[in-house]
């Protein structure tokens, strides 16, 4: 064979080297081993303790609900049902052991994200209601109008 074909394959056959030699350094020994065999993930059983050692900092509003009972059944009932605590009251990783770790965001900028007006008519995200920050109330928050757990309801009288 010509040498034009025999160095493009010399390389090929390096590179394919390369990446078996440097995989065998770099790939722990255990991945892959498990009851559903090979696979690709962040499980392997040389790191499990490593895991159990991680803090969760998000916990959902199942975690909520056991103390906030009656918040959490208002935002159930109301257009915000979907819409997890975290997401204004940040995350509980230290709640309730430290309460003020907890920030309530009260902030336009959170309302906007979801509640700016957007020109998609054909989208889900197009039908829910919207306004335009720039015009409307602005220098208020959101919840001195608007009850956050539920919408519908009228917000903080200050």
């Amino acid at each position: 064979m010509k040498s034009h074909v025999w160095r493009p394959l010399v390389v090929v056959l390096a590179v394919i080297a390369v990446v078996l030699v440097a995989r065998k350094f770099l790939v722990p020994a255990d991945f892959g081993i498990g009851a559903r065999g090979y696979m690709y993930g962040w499980h392997r059983p040389g790191n499990e303790q490593q895991w159990k050692e991680v803090k969760v900092k998000y916990k959902t509003a199942a975690f909520c609900k056991d103390c906030h009972r009656d918040k959490y059944d208002e935002i159930k009932e109301s257009p915000h049902r979907n819409i997890n605590c975290e997401n204004c009251h940040g995350p509980a990783l230290n709640h309730p052991d430290d309460p003020k770790s907890l920030t309530i965001d009260r902030s336009r900028e959170l309302c906007a994200r979801c509640h700016t007006r957007l020109p998609y008519p054909n989208s889900s995200r197009g039908a829910m209601k919207g306004i335009d920050p720039k015009s409307h109330n602005v220098g208020l928050d959101c919840v001195t109008c608007h009850w956050p757990h539920d919408p519908r309801k009228e917000g903080h009288k200050r």
